[in-house]
This record gives structure tokens, sequence and C-alpha cells, in this order.
């Protein structure tokens, strides 16, 4: 069954980026485009979703450092990957344990390792 990832990236250039990369290695995606979006589809379950990668400036609302502790509330060990332009620094602080994060920018090979190594 191929691995579903939740991505959460305002900027449509990236996000068309990001889908493109992901599904040319066999990935199913899901995308949202804000905070409120991501919610609404963590608060459907996450058990059609293996993975969630979220870019931690998405305008106004929820960033993706509460993205993802929402996420882990509803399952503790749900894989996820940040992605920052300018962040990166405040992952320790912020991010939750058993995270990655990639700078942009990045290929979406180093996307997909990042990934892989979170998954079983």
């Amino acid at each position: 069954m191929p691995c579903t990832v939740l991505i959460v990236e305002d900027d449509p250039t990236v996000l068309a980026f990001l889908e493109e990369g992901l599904i040319d290695r066999g990935y199913e995606v899901l995308s949202a485009r804000s905070g409120g979006e991501a919610l609404s589809v963590l608060d459907s379950g996450l058990d059609d979703i293996d993975v969630l990668v979220a870019d931690i400036r998405i305008g106004a609302g929820l960033d993706g450092w509460e993205i993802a502790r929402c996420a882990r509330e509803i399952s503790p060990d749900f894989p996820i990957v940040y992605i920052t332009g300018d962040s990166a620094s405040a992952h320790e602080l912020e991010g939750v344990a058993n995270s990655r994060l990639l700078q942009k920018p990045f290929g979406s090979e180093q996307l997909a390792r990042a990934i892989e190594a979170l998954l079983p």
C-alpha cells in the first residue's frame, strides 16, 4: 500500500514542487494551504495519513509547529517532517520529538529520505 503524505504549504509553487516530487516517488499526497485546512484533515483522522510534512510559516493562523503538536495529540508517534526557509534554529525548542527538519531549498530526494527515515 502506498504511503500517504499530508503536505501543509501555503506557497503554490513550492506545494506543486513537493507534490510532484513525492508522487513521482510513488507517494500519495494530500495537500493543505493553511493551518485550518490541515486541522480539518487531521480532525477527520490519521488512519489514512502516514506522515505530515509541514511548512513552519504558513501565513495567518496556526503555524507548522502548532499543526505538528495537534497531530501528536491525536497520535503520539505520528511522523513529522518540518520544512522551513528561516526557522531551522527553533527546531530544538519548538519541534516535536523524533521529527525531522529540512531547510529550504532542498530537493525531492532529500524530502523522500527524511520521510523514509521516520517510517517503520
